[in-house]
């Protein structure tokens, strides 16, 4: 995390008034990088100066139908600075989905169709707009200047960046080094994202710690086109639920916003107590001093419990209203002593034809509660399955007609109708 400093005020044309410092702290908590501070600065004191509001620009590629935690890191820098009276940008990458971007990736990423991206697109600002203030935000997608650059203007912005520079990304040289097949349409995708911010004039551009080369690409390009290059402000990438990949739905270790409050409220509640306090940091509003205190508290003895319950209901809060936060809570309590959720799924299978009984494996993977039979098999030999309350310790357990209530490990649960 970046040390508190205070910037240096020579060469600056307009004063570092208190809303320029307070405007810097905003920016400043929790990020990894703000590059170069010092014209950010500039940037603030000229705002304010001026009273016109800075550019600040958020790409997301629609690559997936919904958005999680993880996407809210920038999310809420974004809002902050919206918040301040700064004019925020979100930028629907619909063109540059189509290339697919290789950060972090260490093999070619596979592309999406144009049906694919349409389908991702309309969900990713409906849900975006839970944490943005939607009536101050501009709504772009970048098929608006991509699909007209055409096949001239392309080569031409190629001309703009060398490929000794190119292969100075890291996962590009790791992936060079190690005989792994680069495709040269992926040499495009750092381009076109920094030909988005040529396009939109921005003066800031977010994203996580991997985005750092295409961020600095937005720099150079608005340069090579005369424009007054943009800082670029980095973000800690949120830990998944497991506390060890970035939270991502392919790893299944995701909490979505538009999903249902007792299970978000329930999901956070699984994090480990040390990964708690990044999630504080990267994901609460509250105060730094107050998460500060909180901490200490629990170092002196405090239940780490209390300082999570606070986490989850702010989070819950913040997509599903206070109310449901604390219906969320009451919930996980009853759970946690054995009780069976308000709102678990409604189930209805069909017997064999036989009559003989529907196998407990087969209820389980049918219910949707486990991903195979075998997994089935796994959870009962570990006692992870109830009906009804009570464990099922029988792998050759078949259940005849009648409706039950059946759980899976801690969280999962169906009502099952049997006929």
């Amino acid at each position: 995390m970046l040390p508190p400093e205070k910037p240096p005020e020579a060469s600056l044309s307009h004063p570092l008034t208190d809303r320029v410092m307070e405007a810097l702290a905003i920016t400043r908590r929790g990020c990894d990088e703000l590059l170069p501070e010092g014209e950010w600065v500039k940037k603030l004191a000229r705002s304010e100066a001026t009273k016109v509001p800075l550019r600040i620009k958020l790409g997301m590629d629609p690559t997936a139908p919904d958005i999680h935690l993880g996407h809210t890191v920038v999310l809420n820098k974004l809002r902050q600075l919206q918040d301040i009276g700064h004019t925020v940008i979100f930028l629907i990458g619909d063109f540059t989905s189509l290339i697919g971007d290789p950060s972090g990736r260490n093999s070619t990423r596979p592309p999406l169709t144009a049906e694919q991206v349409k389908v991702n697109a309309e969900t990713y600002y409906k849900q975006a707009s839970l944490v943005l203030d939607p009536e101050r935000t501009e709504i772009r997608q970048n098929s608006e200047w991509c699909d007209a650059l055409g096949a001239r203007g392309m080569i031409q912005l190629a001309s703009r960046y060398t490929v000794a520079r190119m292969m100075e990304r890291d996962d590009f040289t790791k992936r060079f080094k190690a005989n792994t097949p680069i495709s040269v349409h992926e040499f495009l995708y750092p381009l076109m994202q920094g030909y988005d911010s040529v396009a939109l004039k921005s003066d800031l551009e977010l994203g996580g710690t991997d985005q750092k080369f295409n961020l600095l690409m937005g720099r150079h390009l608005q340069s090579e086109y005369e424009q007054e290059p943009q800082c670029i402000l980095t973000m800690p990438l949120l830990v998944g639920l497991d506390g060890v990949e970035k939270m991502s739905k392919s790893k299944n270790n995701y909490v979505g916003i538009s999903e249902a409050a007792n299970s978000m409220f329930g999901k956070l509640m699984s994090i480990s107590d040390e990964l708690m306090w990044s999630y504080f940091e990267l994901l609460s509003f509250a105060p730094l001093s107050s998460i500060a205190q909180l901490k200490a508290e629990c170092s002196a003895g405090r239940n780490p419990r209390d300082a999570k319950v606070l986490l989850a209901q702010e989070v819950v809060s913040r997509f599903h209203g206070a109310q449901a936060a604390e219906s969320a809570l009451a919930d996980f309590v009853n759970r946690s002593k054995g009780g069976v959720p308000d709102d678990i799924p409604e189930v209805h299978l069909a017997l064999p034809a036989d009559g003989a009984g529907l196998g407990v494996g087969a209820l389980l993977k049918q219910a949707g509660l486990v991903p195979s039979t075998s997994e089935a098999m796994r959870m009962v030999e570990q006692g992870g399955v109830r009906v009804d309350g009570g464990v099922v310790g029988d792998k050759t357990l078949k259940l005849l007609k009648g409706t039950f209530v059946v759980q899976v490990g801690k969280r999962k649960f169906a009502k099952v109708f049997l006929a």
